[in-house]
């Protein structure tokens, strides 16, 4: 397959690209591998020209139909490496070779997962990065969310209305978060701020999740709060595994 421009992702900056450079006349194909973080979001309030919230999925299967309204050929499979051919770009891809005059790259990211100790053995036995998709297995119980940011605020505050109380621990004592978060967060009783604190090891067994130990940085104070799951949110890693070597990338793994 040939095309003008081929485009890597397709949430908001990969549907918006593909629909600009369609709208200047150009042929365009569009690449992406399933919704990407949109897929994990539950309520988006603050997205421009929704007056009632949306979901993540229905925003992102939105942007495909515009694209797709313009004339892009849209194409569901994951790129695995991308280089020079004798006409352009090419890109190898799990549905074969894509050519192109030029790549938009807007893969995204995913989450970041910290070295802890007990993290690799649980995952997916207590250990998850997404609230809204795994929140209903801990219905009444206690869990630890892990971050200060807007997604670790947000998944607090989703957690709170299922689970029975969420200790959220955070290496600083101040939230990176909005403040309507952070107002939010402080104002909810089964919400516990574990702050200036890390996690130094979850605990568990063939049952999954049983405790995570917590140290205070300040005065290394240690403690165990027993609680059947811990989700994470601290950052994000860039997806472009893909890129050569040539492309120029920051300390973490961002183009730049």
């Amino acid at each position: 397959m040939t095309t003008d421009i081929l485009v890597l992702g397709g949430g908001p900056a990969g549907s918006t690209a593909a629909i600009y450079a369609a709208r200047s006349g150009k042929t365009v194909a569009l690449l992406y591998d399933g919704e990407g973080a949109l897929g994990r979001a539950e309520k988006i309030e603050n997205y421009y020209g929704f007056p009632t919230a949306i979901t993540g999925p229905a925003l992102f299967q939105a942007g495909i139909a515009q694209a797709q309204a313009m004339g892009v050929q849209v194409y569901q499979g994951q790129a695995l490496s991308l280089g020079f051919g004798e006409t352009g770009l090419v890109a190898e891809t799990t549905l074969g070779p894509m050519a192109a005059r030029a790549v938009v790259l807007a893969t995204g990211a995913r989450r970041r997962k910290p070295n802890i100790p007990g993290l690799a053995q649980l995952d997916g036995a207590g250990v998850s990065y997404c609230a809204v998709c795994d929140g209903n297995f801990y219905r009444g119980r206690d869990v630890v969310v892990v971050g200060g940011g807007n997604s670790a605020l947000e998944e607090a505050l989703y957690l709170s209305r299922i689970v029975n109380k969420v200790y959220l621990v955070h290496r600083r004592d101040s939230f990176r978060g909005a403040m309507i978060y952070q107002d939010k967060v402080r104002q909810t009783e089964n919400i516990e701020l574990v702050t200036g604190s890390v996690v130094d090891e979850i605990r568990g067994g063939a049952a999954g999740v049983e405790a995570v130990a917590v140290r205070h940085l300040a005065d290394g104070a240690t403690r165990t709060i027993p609680v059947d799951g811990i989700f994470i949110y601290v950052g994000m890693e860039p997806v472009s595994g893909y890129l050569p070597e040539e492309v120029n990338r920051d300390a973490a793994g961002f183009v730049l």
